[in-house]
């Protein structure tokens, strides 16, 4: 399954309400949706500064990551940015695979 790195910055309204519910029952919240989407949390961290929380995880496919973010965007909570991971073997085959690339400004 793909794995994801989100990255999440809290509204005030989404810092409110993780004050009253505390972490652990947002920790729960957010594996309970991934679940939900056939995904499964990996990690779950909160942090300060630009970034309030981050999130480790994997869903069946790009569709399920999208509806992740959409229902985030929408609840107007927080704000969600979604980094795709790869493996260090999925970057060896990137690295591999023939590209055919003309930097800007090169002659044609």
């Amino acid at each position: 399954m793909p794995k994801y790195l989100w990255q999440v910055s809290y509204s005030p309204e989404g810092a409110r309400g993780l004050l009253e519910q505390g972490g652990t029952a947002r920790r729960a919240a957010i594996t309970e949706m991934v679940e939900s989407v056939g995904g499964h949390v990996d990690a779950c961290y909160f942090a300060f500064g630009v970034d309030d929380l981050f999130v480790i995880g994997d869903t069946p496919d790009e569709v399920a990551a999208a509806a992740l973010a959409v229902r985030t965007a929408a609840s107007g909570a927080a704000v969600s940015h979604t980094v795709a991971l790869l493996t260090p073997e999925q970057f060896d085959e990137a690295a591999a695979r023939n590209v055919t690339y003309r930097p800007p400004g090169a002659g044609r």
